[in-house]
């Protein structure tokens, strides 16, 4: 008859031998990256950057911090600081992405990649540097950046919305636009109403933007000069109320640079006449006015860029 030990012994012995026929594999499905000589010495041995080298040290922009092996999410953005240390500082990781463990050394604490293990630097505590009191010292190389898209909303009315639309299309940074009808007192207008000039509406155009590649000051710079602000109530053979100049601010800040611009402009002897306004209802235009020179293929368009801010 076989003893509880007995028993014991050959039912641990069996799970070892499935263990190693069947991996779990959690490890070995992971897609990881393949690394270069110097990546393998940091993520893989262990190693250390040199200060000041990496190019994440003073990187600043608005996204998240992925692990270079495996890809796996580490820190965001709102976590980095500048320490002057050498190397990108962060004071919290993302929840339950990083390891830590007793450096080699018997003196530091280690920080691994939870998802795979790579070696990202070490974390210290008690330096003061923000109120979490904490410091991720992160190796550059251990890491990749994905930058996170962030958006904003620009409208300007200028004459024909079509010629305006055509060539904000064509800005890179510029991710949607669309033709339309603010500024007015009638719900949801047709272009008919807004022709007949009694609505108050103006035709404009509402320009969807990534600010990290194109900024805000730059969509208004070309908007005074795809049009000429110096005409009331017109553009070229254009007349009417809904042919006005006017920039619909969305946020103080862009209030702050459409008088900044319109400035400088009339220092430089432009009697600009543009109005700017905060944004109100608007209300998209008939979808065959929609991007109307690509649809109906017309190549000659009624708005030019003139320079009126470059010498």
């Amino acid at each position: 008859m076989i003893s509880g030990i007995t028993r014991f012994v050959i039912i641990f012995s069996v799970l070892i031998v499935l263990n190693n026929t069947f991996p779990s594999g959690s490890e070995e499905e992971m897609d990881y990256r393949k690394l270069t000589p110097e990546e393998e010495r940091v993520i893989l041995d262990g190693g250390t950057e040199a200060p000041f080298t990496g190019e994440y040290v003073d990187h600043s922009e608005n996204g998240i911090y992925l692990c270079r092996q495996c890809g796996a999410e580490l820190y965001t953005s709102d976590s980095k600081f500048s320490s002057h240390c050498g190397w990108p500082s962060f004071d919290a990781e993302i929840e339950g992405a990083v390891e830590r463990r007793p450096d080699p050394d018997g003196i530091r604490t280690e920080i691994l990649c939870k998802a795979c293990g790579a070696h990202l630097g070490h974390v210290f505590t008690g330096e003061g540097y923000t109120s979490a009191d904490t410091r991720h010292c992160v190796n550059s190389i251990s890491m990749m950046f994905q930058p996170v898209m962030t958006e904003e909303t620009a409208i300007f009315a200028g004459g024909c919305f079509w010629g305006l639309e055509h060539l904000f299309m064509q800005q890179d940074g510029v991710l949607k636009t669309e033709a339309g009808y603010t500024g007015g007192n009638l719900n949801e207008p047709s272009y008919q109403d807004v022709c007949s000039g009694t609505t108050g509406h103006a035709e404009a155009v509402r320009i969807v933007f990534d600010p990290s590649l194109v900024s805000y000051e730059e969509l208004v710079k070309m908007f005074f000069e795809i049009h000429d602000p110096t005409q009331v109530n017109r553009q070229g053979a254009d007349t009417g109320t809904q042919y006005r100049s006017v920039v619909f601010y969305t946020s103080e800040e862009q209030k702050i640079t459409s008088e900044r611009l319109v400035a400088f402009l009339n220092d430089r002897g432009y009697r600009v006449v543009t109005d700017i306004e905060p944004a109100s209802a608007f209300w998209p235009a008939e979808d065959y006015h929609q991007q109307y020179y690509e649809k109906n293929s017309i190549d000659s368009h009624c708005t030019l860029r003139v320079r009126r801010f470059n010498d």
